[in-house]
C-alpha cells in the first residue's frame, strides 16, 4: 500500500453523496411509515423506528469508540441532545401523528418543500441573508402554493378534515426541520458527528417513548406480519440511524442552507413511492398547488445557491465587518 493509497483512504465522501444517499432514504421512508401506522399506532410507530436507530447508533458508537477518548466539547453533548428534542422527538410526533390523518403524499411535498422555504425565510427575516426579487417571488410563490394545496387538501382526492389536519401536522413538521436544520453547524461544533447523532436520537427517542406509553398495550405484538418488522428494520436502521448520520456529517460540511437545496429530491422518490406501492393520489387543486409550492421553493433556494455557492450562512458566529465608516467613527471616539 503506497502513502497516495493511505491519502485516498483518509480523503473524506463528498457530503453531497451523502445527502443524495440521505434524501433516498428518506423519500422511500414516508410511504414505509405509512404503512407501518396502518398496522400500530402512530406514537408506537415513531416508537419502533427511532427506539431502534437509537439501539443501532449505540451500537456503533460503541464498536467503534472502544479504546478511543471520546472528543466532546463542553455543552456538546447537551446542544445535541436538544436538538434530538426538536429534530427527533417533535418532529416525528407531529409527522407519524399526520400520517395516521393523510397519505404519505402530502407529507412528502409539504416536509421537504416547505422546509426550505422557512429556512431561507427565517435567513432573511434574521438579517444573515440579502434578499432579492427573485428569492422574495420564490417565497411568494411557495406561499402561494402551500395555501393552494391546503385548500385541496379539504376538497377532492379523498381530502377532508381529516386530511386537511394531517397536512397541519406535517406543516409544524417542516417547522421543526427547518429549525433543526439552522440549528445543525452548532450542533456539530465540537463533538464528532456519530457521537452527536447518537446523542440527538437517543434524547428524542427516549422522550417519544414516554409519548407511546399508553398506547404500547394496545398493540398485539404476536399477530404483527413479518413485512412489519422488515419495515421497522429498514425505517430505524436505514432511514433513520444511517440518513441523520449523513445528514449531520453533510450539514457539518456545507452548511444548512445547501443541505436544503437536496430536499427538493424527495418528493420526486415519495411521489413514486406513494403512488406505486399505496395506491395514493393527489387532486387536481392539491397537484396544482403542488407544483407552484415546489416551483417557488426552488426559485428561492437555487437564487441564494447563485449569488453564495457555499452557502454556509448560518455555521456559527463570524466576526462582524464594520464599514469603513463606523471604523473612522469608533476612532474619533
Amino acid at each position: 500500500m503506497t502513502a497516495n493509497d493511505g491519502a485516498d483512504a483518509r480523503r473524506p465522501v463528498n457530503p453531497y453523496l451523502l445527502l443524495t444517499l440521505t434524501m433516498v432514504l428518506w423519500g422511500c421512508a414516508f410511504s414505509s411509515s405509512k404503512s407501518m401506522v396502518a398496522e400500530v399506532p402512530h406514537s408506537v410507530a415513531a416508537l419502533i423506528r427511532f427506539g431502534g436507530a437509537a439501539l443501532a447508533l449505540l451500537a456503533v458508537l460503541t464498536v467503534l469508540g472502544r479504546g478511543k477518548p471520546a472528543t466532546v466539547a463542553p455543552g456538546a453533548a447537551r446542544r445535541a441532545a436538544a436538538a434530538g428534542v426538536l429534530g427527533v422527538f417533535a418532529y416525528n410526533g407531529f409527522f407519524f401523528w399526520g400520517l395516521s390523518l393523510a397519505p404519505s403524499l402530502d407529507a412528502g411535498i409539504l416536509i421537504p418543500v416547505m422546509s426550505p422555504v422557512l429556512t431561507s425565510a427565517y435567513l432573511l427575516v434574521r438579517g444573515r441573508d440579502r434578499a432579492s426579487r427573485q428569492r422574495l417571488a420564490g417565497l411568494g410563490l411557495g406561499v402561494c402554493g402551500a395555501v393552494v394545496f391546503f385548500v385541496g387538501a379539504g376538497g377532492g382526492a379523498g381530502g377532508g378534515g381529516t386530511r386537511l389536519a394531517g397536512d397541519a401536522l406535517f406543516l409544524l413538521s417542516a417547522v421543526c426541520w427547518a429549525a433543526f436544520t439552522l440549528a445543525g453547524p452548532r450542533v456539530m461544533a465540537g463533538i464528532e458527528p456519530l457521537r452527536a447523532t447518537t446523542y440527538a436520537t437517543c434524547a428524542g427517542a427516549l422522550l417519544l417513548g414516554l409519548l407511546a406509553v399508553p398506547d404500547l398495550p394496545d398493540v398485539r405484538w404476536s399477530t404483527l406480519p413479518v413485512g412489519v418488522w422488515l419495515n421497522a428494520v429498514y425505517l430505524a436502521v436505514g432511514a433513520a440511524a444511517v440518513a441523520n448520520l449523513f445528514y449531520y456529517r453533510a450539514v457539518a460540511a456545507v452548511g444548512p442552507a445547501a443541505a436544503s437545496l437536496m430536499m427538493f429530491t424527495v418528493p420526486v422518490v415519495n411521489t413514486a413511492c406513494g403512488t406505486l406501492l399505496l395506491g395514493e393520489a393527489f387532486g387536481i387543486l392539491q397537484g396544482a398547488g403542488a407544483m407552484v409550492l415546489l416551483s417557488g421553493a426552488v426559485l428561492a433556494v437555487i437564487s441564494a445557491a447563485r449569488r453564495r455557492p457555499a452557502l454556509g450562512i448560518d455555521e456559527g458566529p463570524r466576526p462582524r465587518r464594520v464599514p469603513m465608516g463606523r471604523r473612522h467613527s469608533r476612532r474619533r471616539r
